[in-house]
Order: structure tokens, then C-alpha cells, then sequence
């Protein structure tokens, strides 16, 4: 039973933002699921475990657990604890109407707070302890004295009250049981400093001898005035006491005076309120040092305002910004206000909701030339949304296609085929505009290219990797979307930084943590109107790998620490960063958006072969070909045939995973010696996702036909201090069963490597979300039932399930296939299975050509 008292003035009250709630909680049970999310908050505002028994909220706060009890008898008034207040559909009468619009993030503060839902408890008695209705404080006097009669014992607020009157010199005159202070200065004082507690907390009455006689004493308000300055803004915050000015301000501090006189009125300085006021000012001014003031002007740039609405909206809620403000803020405090990015209407049909918001605020920050993280959980596509920005992007760069002239096969084979380093005499022709720029790992190329393809075919697409590159900055001009690796961008950076690119979109972002590398500083080099960062991830080690980031994406944005800053004032700064990164970072979970998902998610990453795994595979290519045509001259027959086809396509599948697979001499069974973990271009693939999976939390199934590939990978994680488990054929069923007992009960392991074969049927492995195919040459059937070892009855959280295909190569093809092939492949690739394959000769040499 969770029971909230509201005072009784409660309009005034949430107009000064400061409303008094007092909390009752029955200890005894578990509490009910439908009062878990409004129990979370009260533990997040409190910082405890148990919320105290009388808080302070603000509007938003309130708003929060208003919208969390929903239909729930949980708000009372304090002065009538018998009747709960009756609710109007969502709105709760007497309540929601003082309660003004707060910031958009509702929704989500909710949603983090919100409990893990549990089965419904079993009716229980719950003692209610009925209060009489009875007079709260009473408050008399005048700027010269108080007296304060207390409420009877029985009343909730009287043992504060008791505290309070103790605490702050009052006497007790026994004859008329009034608490008196005879002061001046002590009146005033005491007045400045719980004005606001005994309107709120106690819900006092105050006479009208106390009102008239009060009549001009007046709270120092909090002022905030907002001007354009350049291209950011000028912010005076200050106390407002009629003309006082800050000579008087000064003089009253010095004299431990918690009031001034100005203009005929009595201005009380709330020590609270003060207090907020200085640390506003710290925070707008960068520094946690800075001396307060009690009007002072900043200097706030573009990237600020945001984090500096946050701040002036707790002070001064009433404060008027410009139009050309409230335009930077409201859509990133108010995601639903964000505006439709420019997009097709094919693009935008193959958009979830999420992903349309995603887009949409991506496209919100470019427009005002910001920069942002998109770091949705893996899975969730940040490849198409950030595809959706760049289209936009194309779209708002005003060059267009000269008529009659088509678009070069940019997309489709620039990437593939050899070019000279200067773009052909098609694409001269075209009207200059300003190309983006994507610069992710070089074992993501190929994913880029495809996805671009797939999703944005318009987009005139050009990937500047190994011996396929721009030749000069002018060649940029020609192309919307150019796409390369870190590693190239680091060896280029001279090409690049001549290039004032539209949007520049750095992938797996994770790769600038270290602000020292090379990589950090070749992207901070870039000249673009809009910086993004895609990662899963953005804060791996410390909130430096946070800071690290944006240098690159907003510099100067952040405050500079001081050297050698530690303790209090370290996480100052360490607060400041997190306040000020909030409106740039947008971050969805699956749990959040499963809603709009399916129950198991599928993707395919394609991984561009090396220069020595490339080399290999065309050799081997070569040699297969060779050695069919001399069976066939010498009149071999099909079986013979298809038994050498099957054998080579072995060794081209092996290659494709890892060319260590691949014994130096193919009668041999000793792994070649001649290549390195860098020569696998899946298992780089693989190690990007693998960090990304296990940072998320997330815990996967990684299925492979190849033991000895399992071996390989077991070896890279142990070199990792990677935990993991292992099933395949060679193990007995006791100690399969103990491996995936081991697994299911130990969380603390990220990764399962199973054998497709051993592992693809008859387990629940519900303890892992994620599954990769590491070499995924099985029919659909088979790949689908080693899926649903984790997408199975048990499993509360969407499965998603990764290919990883070599590009260029046999995998493609099979990839390629009508679904009638495919079917056909199911018993090829085993080998007790080669004569009797329905698969055709024709069919099989179409797949090593």
C-alpha cells in the first residue's frame, strides 16, 4: 500500500515548483506491481532504498508519479487522509490541472524506473490508519514577530512542526500555547528560510492579521533574460528584489541577513533558493569554482542550449526564450515534435516507428549543424537510420543530375571493379554538390556498400578503399556518399581534410575512444556541416571514452578539466558532462521498442576479403577449375566429378571463414602456417560484433560446420579473458548436457561456440538473445532450427541472429539462390552425404566459378 498526502495548497505551491508530499508506505508484503514504477522513482529522487516521510517534489516530478499511479487510490489531501482523490480517465482531480506540460522524457524516465512486472500478489488486509481531520499549523504575526500555534498531536505534521519551532529559538508561552520568536532579524530570517515549508510541507494557515501585516514582504525571484548573441546566446540569471542591485545583495550576505529593503518592500532571500541560483551559475559558466553572483551573464553557444533549458526551466520556469531557441530545444526535450525527415516514399516505408524518430532527430541536429550519437542497442538498425540521414542530406544539397545523364554504377560496382584513382568522364559531367562521408572498420565496407544499395539505390556511392581511390578533393564532388576505413582515412588525411563534406558518419565509434590515436585524430580533422557517431556502445571503460567522442562531434562543447582534478570536483565535472551530453545521445533498447519488432530479428553482415585471403581464394579458384576440366578431358565420370567439385568447394568455404582453415598441403590435416588471425576478414567482423554484444549485455550462440574453426575462435577468446562454452560432436551427451547446464546457470558467460551439426537441434539455450552464423551454408530449415536454440518458449527477449558472408565468393552465390536451389543444398555440404547430394553438376560449378 502506497499512500501520497498533498498539501492543500497545492496550486500555489507548484507554481514556486516546490510541492511538499508526504509518503506512507505499508512495509509489510510485497507491494503490489501496479505502484513498482511509482516506488522506483520516489527510490531515484531519495537516493534510498526507503523514501523519506516528507519529500519536496517539483511539477515534473509530480507530473511522473501522477502518470504512474494512474488509476491507482494512492493521492490524498493531507488535511482530509481518509478520501483518495478521484481520477478523471488519466487525470487526477484537483491535481493534474496545476501540473503544466514537462519535458518529453516522461515517458522514459518511466520506463527506466520501471520495475521488472511480477505475478499478482495475493490479497492481504492492509492496516489503514484513518486521521481525524484536524487544523494544520497556524501561523500569526508580523515583519517584528511570530506566533505559531502548532496542530494537535494527532495531526501528521506536528512532530515537524515541533522540530521546526525548537530548532529556530521560538518560546512556548503555556498560557495561550503559542511558539513565539521577537525579533526582527530573526523573524525575517526565519520567514526567508521556511516560507516556502510552511505553505508547502505543513500546509499552514495563516491569519489575516499575518497577511495584512505581511503584505510587503516579497521572495526574491529568480530572473532569467535571453538574447541572440552572434550565432548563440546571451543568458542573464540573476535575483530580481525590485531595483536592489548586487552592492546590496553583497551587503545583506555579509551582514547574515537573509533579506533586503528596496523600493518600499522587504525582499526575502531564500538560503535555498540561493543556493540553486549559485549552482546554476557554476554550471552555466563551466567552472565549479566560480564565485556566486547575483546576476551574472553568459556566453552560450549553439550546442548549449539544451542542457542550459534544463537548467534555467528548475529556476525560473516563467522565463521567455526566443523563438530561434525554443526551435534548437523542443524537439530534442520532445522527440513526437521532431519533424519528418525529407524522405522518399520507398525509404520511409521500410522504416519502423523507431527508426523514422531516429532519422528524424538525426536530421533535427544536421539542420542546426549539431552532431549526435545514435547508440540504439545492437540490432536495431542504426545503419538505416543514419542511411536515412544521408538521403535526406543528398537530398537537401542542392546539385541534381544533369537530364539524360544516368548515375555511374557507383553503388553497385564502383566498389567492385578497378578504377583509375580519378573518376571516369561520366561523372564530370554531373552538377557539383557536397558529398557525405562514412568512415567504419574495413571489415564493414562491404555491409555499407549493400546496405546502400538495398536501402538508398539513388544515392551515387563510392568506396576509397585499397588500390579504388579519389583521386583529388574536386572528385569528391561527383558522388553523394563516400565510404572508407579508418585505417584509409588515417593514410588519406591530407585528400580528406581539402573536403567540406555535408555529414560525416563514423561507425562503431569506438574506434576514437582513445583521443590519442591516430584514428581520433584524423576524423576531428574532418570538415563537416554535421558530425554523428554510430556505437552500441559509447561508454566503454569511463566517461573519458565520452569525451573523447565529442571532440569530435561538437568541439569545445565540453568543459576542459583542469589537471590533476580529483574528488568532489572531479564529479562536478564528471555531472556537467553527463547533463550536457543528454540532448545528443539517443539511445532505444530492444525491451523499449519490442512493441514494433518482430520476435526474432535477422541480419546479414557482409565481410570484404583481404589482399592475402582475396589472393587465395582465386588461386584456389583457379585450381579448381583446372583440375575439373583435366577429369573431364580425361573422361572421368559424374560421380568422380561431383566428389572433386564437393572436395574444392570444402576448400573455398574454408577459406572464406578463416585461410588458417586451409591446410598448407590439402592432403594434410596441419593448419596453414602461412597466415595470421589479420588475414580473416570474419573473424575482424566478428571480434566488432562480439564487443558489441557483450558490452550491451547480451549474451550469444555462435554456430559453425567447422570444429577446427571453433577451435580458432576458442583460442581468440581465451586471449581475450573471454569466458565461454563449447559443444560439438566429439563430446559425449553427459557432457554436452553439463556444458549447457554450465551456460543456462552462469550468466557471467557471454559466449556458446557449438558445431552447427551437434548443436543445431534439441537444445534450449533461452540464457542467450543473439546468434551468429558464423559460415551459414546449411538450408534455411537448418539455419532457423539453430536459431531457435535461444528463439524458443522460455526466451522473454527478442532473439536477433547474424550471418556473417564473405563478399564476392561462393557464400554470395549460394545467398543468390531461388529458394528451390537452396533446398536442394541442404545435404551437400556433408560429407558422408557427397554421392548422394540432389544437388546438379551444373549447379555445383556455377557455385566455384
Amino acid at each position: 500500500m502506497l499512500r501520497l498526502f498533498l498539501p492543500p495548497n497545492l496550486a500555489a505551491a507548484a507554481a514556486r515548483d516546490a510541492i511538499a508530499l508526504r509518503v506512507e508506505i505499508d512495509p509489510a508484503g510485497e507491494p503490489p506491481p501496479a505502484i513498482l514504477p511509482a516506488l522506483a522513482l520516489l527510490q531515484r529522487w531519495c537516493a534510498t532504498p526507503v523514501p523519506p516521510r516528507f519529500i519536496q517534489l517539483t511539477r515534473q516530478q509530480l507530473r511522473e508519479l501522477v502518470t504512474a499511479l494512474a488509476g491507482q487510490p494512492a493521492f490524498l489531501w493531507v488535511n482530509a487522509p481518509t478520501a483518495p482523490l478521484p481520477w478523471e480517465g488519466t487525470a487526477l482531480s484537483g491535481v493534474s490541472e496545476h501540473l503544466t506540460a514537462v519535458a518529453a522524457n516522461v515517458g522514459a524516465s518511466l520506463a527506466d524506473a520501471r520495475a521488472p512486472t511480477r505475478g499478482a500478489p495475493t490479497p492481504r488486509k492492509t492496516k489503514t490508519l484513518d486521521l481525524p481531520a484536524a487544523p494544520p499549523l497556524q501561523v500569526d504575526g508580523t515583519e517584528h514577530y511570530l506566533a505559531l500555534t502548532l496542530p494537535s498531536r494527532e495531526h501528521p505534521t506536528y512532530a515537524a512542526a515541533l522540530e521546526l519551532v525548537k530548532g529556530n529559538g521560538f518560546i512556548l508561552e503555556p498560557s495561550n500555547r503559542r511558539w513565539w520568536l521577537r525579533d526582527r532579524h530573526k523573524t525575517l530570517n526565519f520567514l526567508a528560510a521556511h516560507g516556502d515549508r510552511l505553505r508547502g510541507m505543513f500546509g499552514a494557515d495563516f491569519t489575516a492579521n499575518f497577511e495584512k501585516n505581511t503584505a510587503h514582504l516579497r521572495p526574491a525571484e529568480i530572473a532569467a533574460e535571453i538574447g541572440e548573441a552572434g550565432d548563440g546566446f546571451a543568458v542573464t540569471l540573476g535575483l530580481r528584489a525590485g531595483s536592489a542591485d548586487d552592492t546590496q545583495f553583497r551587503a545583506a550576505a555579509a551582514g547574515n541577513r537573509s533579506y533586503l529593503e528596496a523600493d518600499g518592500k522587504i525582499f526575502l532571500l531564500d538560503a535555498a533558493r540561493l543556493q540553486r541560483l549559485a549552482e546554476a551559475q557554476r554550471a552555466l559558466s563551466g567552472q565549479p569554482g566560480a564565485g556566486s553572483a547575483a546576476r551574472r551573464t553568459h556566453r552560450i553557444g549553439a550546442a548549449r542550449v539544451a542542457e542550459a533549458q534544463e537548467i534555467l526551466e528548475e529556476l525560473s520556469p516563467g522565463f521567455q526564450p526566443p523563438a530561434t531557441w525554443r526551435a534548437r530545444t523542443e524537439a530534442l526535450r520532445n522527440l513526437s515534435a521532431l519533424q519528418p525527415a525529407p524522405l522518399s516514399a520507398a525509404f520511409d516505408r521500410q522504416l519502423r516507428p523507431y527508426q523514422r524518430v531516429g532519422v528524424a532527430w538525426l536530421w533535427h541536429l544536421w539542420r542546426h549543424q549539431l552532431g549526435g550519437i545514435l547508440a540504439d542497442e545492437m540490432g536495431l538498425g542504426k545503419t538505416l537510420q543514419a542511411l536515412g540521414l544521408l538521403s535526406a542530406v543528398a537530398g537537401e544539397g542542392g546539385g541534381s543530375r544533369e537530364a539524360g545523364v544516368e548515375s555511374p554504377e557507383a553503388t553497385t560496382e564502383t566498389s567492385r571493379t578497378a578504377r583509375t584513382p580519378a573518376l571516369d568522364s561520366r561523372l564530370s559531367v554531373l552538377d557539383p554538390r557536397r558529398a557525405s562521408l562514412v568512415v567504419c572498420p574495413a571489415s564493414l565496407l562491404e555491409n555499407w556498400r549493400r546496405e546502400a544499395a538495398h536501402f538508398a539505390p539513388q544515392l551515387r556511392v563510392f568506396v576509397h578503399h585499397g588500390e579504388n581511390r579519389l583521386g583529388s578533393a574536386a572528385d569528391f564532388t561527383a558522388v553523394d556518399l563516400v565510404i572508407t576505413s579508418y585505417g584509409t582515412l588515417t593514410r588519406d588525411q591530407e585528400l580528406f581534410g581539402g573536403v567540406a563534406f555535408a555529414a560525416v558518419v563514423a561507425d562503431e565509434a569506438q574506434h576514437i575512444k582513445n583521443r590519442r590515436s591516430q584514428n581520433a585524430a584524423a576524423l576531428r580533422a574532418l570538415r563537416a556541416r554535421g558530425r554523428f557517431l554510430l556505437t552500441g556502445t559509447p561508454v566503454e571503460n569511463s566517461l573519458d571514452d565520452l569525451r573523447s567522442l565529442f571532440e569530435f562531434l561538437l568541439p569545445g562543447y565540453l568543459d576542459r578539466i583542469p589537471e590533476g582534478t580529483r574528488g568532489d570536483e572531479r564529479a562536478w565535472f564528471d555531472a556537467r558532462l553527463r547533463a550536457k551530453v543528454a540532448p545528443y545521445l539517443l539511445r532505444r533498447t530492444k525491451q523499449a521498442v519490442a512493441p514494433e519488432l518482430p520476435p526474432k530479428l535477422e541480419q546479414v553482415i557482409w565481410c570484404e576479403l583481404g589482399p592475402a585471403q582475396a589472393a587465395l581464394y582465386r588461386a584456389m579458384q583457379e585450381r579448381t577449375e583446372r583440375e575439373l576440366l583435366d577429369l573431364e578431358a580425361g573422361g572421368a565420370g559424374e560421380a568422380k566429378l561431383r566428389f572433386a567439385a564437393l572436395t574444392q568447394l570444402l576448400r573455398l568455404r574454408q577459406i572464406c571463414c578463416d585461410p588458417r582453415l586451409l591446410p598448407e598441403n590439402p592432403n594434410s590435416k596441419t593448419q596453414n602456417p602461412k597466415f595470421e588471425e589479420s588475414d580473416s576478414a570474419k573473424l575482424e567482423a566478428f571480434r566488432e560484433l562480439l564487443a558489441e554484444i557483450v558490452d550491451d549485455g547480451h549474451r550469444v550462440l555462435v554456430f559453425s560446420q567447422f570444429t577446427s574453426l571453433l577451435d580458432l575462435l576458442q583460442a581468440d577468446l581465451d586471449g581475450q579473458g573471454l569466458a565461454s562454452c563449447r559443444l560439438d560432436g566429439a563430446m559425449t551427451a553427459r557432457a554436452r548436457q553439463a556444458e549447457v547446464d554450465r551456460f543456462q546457470s552462469s550468466p557471467e558467460i557471454p559466449v556458446f561456440l557449438l558445431s552447427l551439426k551437434a548443436g543445431g537441434t534439441g537444445l534450449n539455450l533461452t540464457g542467450a538473445d543473439t546468434v551468429v552464423h558464423f559460415d551459414p551454408w546449411w538450408n534455411p530449415a537448418a539455419e532457423a532450427q539453430a536459431t531457435d536454440r535461444a528463439h524458443r518458449i522460455g526466451q522473454a527477449r527478442v532473439v536477433t541472429s547474424y550471418k556473417l558472408i564473405a563478399a564476392g565468393t561462393v557464400e554470395e552465390k549460394v545467398l543468390a539462390l531461388q529458394d528451390t536451389k537452396r533446398a536442394l543444398l541442404q545435404d551437400v555440404f556433408e560429407a558422408s552425404d557427397e554421392l548422394s547430394a540432389k544437388i546438379s553438376l551444373d549447379d555445383l560449378r556455377a557455385l566455384l566459378k
